[in-house]
């Protein structure tokens, strides 16, 4: 199985709440920043207009005014300066994805980052985890016009891995994001750190994270064999 499985199976994932359990540290940072420009923000808004989704859509939504590409910037690096100096003491890979990606890694299986964060929160991430050679490739928002729940993320990342969707696991923690993935053709694991099981119905599998998850077994149980 193994040597097919190195052409013909791709593993997709995003990062805020797949890669790092960092919602809550955005969270916190969302609450300065508006807290600074004037503003309050609820559980709701961050579970359903924010998280998954890119500055660029959920910054005017949140502010209530359309922005220029200048304002967008200069209002999300200051958000994601906040959100890095609160989570720097604390970022740590979620449990068992470093063992799980050594591996997909072994196994010579094809891995892709696929998210919605600005490039300086991908770089952040991946130089405090120490996972960047884990990927072969990675797409953050400046690689997509749409934002998720659009599927052009992961039509894209597909398409780089040189697989089609159907052929590729996507691991997800958002609702726009498992909707974006689920869109694009793509197989599905929920990953529980942002929303309860019975929250994530449209992803095929959920894990509470990637402890003891065996690449082959999941395969299996998604009909990828």
């Amino acid at each position: 199985m193994i040597g097919w499985a190195m052409k013909h199976i791709g593993f997709i994932f995003d990062m805020d709440g797949v890669i790092v359990d960092s919602n809550p540290y955005h969270k916190m940072a969302l609450e300065q920043f508006c807290q600074q420009v004037g503003i309050s923000i609820t559980q709701e808004v961050l579970l359903h207009k924010v998280y998954g989704r890119a500055n660029k859509e959920w910054l005017p939504e949140l502010l209530g005014k359309e922005l220029s590409e200048e304002e967008i910037e200069h209002y999300g690096t200051e958000k994601e300066l906040l959100y890095q100096q609160l989570y720097r003491p604390y970022i740590r890979p979620v449990p068992g994805l470093f063992q799980f990606l050594q591996l997909l890694t072994e196994r010579k299986f094809p891995c892709a980052v696929a998210t919605s964060a600005p490039r300086m929160n991908v770089d952040f991430t991946l130089q405090h985890t120490g996972l960047s050679h884990f990927f072969e490739l990675v797409l953050d928002q400046s690689h997509v016009s749409k934002g998720k729940p659009h599927p052009e993320i992961y039509l894209k990342t597909s398409a780089a891995l040189g697989l089609p969707p159907s052929q590729c696991i996507v691991f997800e923690d958002s609702l726009a994001g498992v909707r974006a993935a689920r869109a694009a053709g793509c197989k599905v694991v929920g990953v529980l750190t942002t929303h309860r099981a019975e929250e994530l119905t449209e992803a095929q599998i959920t894990i509470a994270d990637f402890t003891n998850l065996q690449p082959e077994a999941l395969c299996r149980q998604l009909d990828l064999v």
